[in-house]
């Protein structure tokens, strides 16, 4: 009988985990984007994270939660405000493996628990059919300048469901 894989876990982000989603960031923008976004491209989004103090800043000023699988970081998602998805990467090797949806899930609970009423997230192109799958909307094509390379993106949003809504069994 085949073994079951591990089921991936949740934690909050720790200031020491910076290193480690810097390199999920720089990973999953390599080896997952490739066929939407040019090499210039990618080599300017990724190096976002070249400077690991503003990064890690960045992480901490948000609401950013850690997936693991058997305790090691294999992907991260922030939330910025009540409404926005921020950042949402996972490590290629646990691509297709929940992790995606677990963190997307805990932030659309978590926005929902901050009062959001919509969720909204960037999506870059090789994430719009993910957020699709979840029930969000394109709204807006975007372009944006990152580390002086133009990289497009469509601003997605997600309706929450209020469980307080009057007429709705809870």
């Amino acid at each position: 009988m085949g073994q079951a894989l591990p089921k991936p876990a949740l934690r909050p982000f720790l200031a020491v985990d910076t290193a480690v989603l810097a390199a999920i960031f720089v990973t999953a923008i390599e080896e997952l984007t490739g066929e939407d976004y040019s090499e210039t491209q990618q080599q300017a989004w990724a190096g976002v994270a070249d400077d690991e103090e503003p990064f890690g800043k960045r992480l901490a000023s948000e609401l950013t939660l850690i997936a693991t699988l058997q305790n090691s970081p294999v992907g991260f998602a922030s939330l910025k405000g009540a409404d926005h998805i921020d950042m949402l990467y996972v490590h290629p090797s646990a691509a297709g493996q929940g992790v995606g949806s677990m963190l997307c899930e805990a932030l659309e609970k978590l926005a929902g628990a901050r009062g959001a009423k919509s969720l909204k997230v960037d999506a870059s192109d090789n994430a719009q059919v993910f957020f699709a799958k979840r029930g969000y909307v394109a709204k807006q094509r975007n372009s944006v300048i990152v580390n002086g390379e133009w990289l497009a993106n469509t601003t997605m949003e997600k309706t929450l469901v209020d469980a307080a809504a009057p007429g709705v069994p809870s």
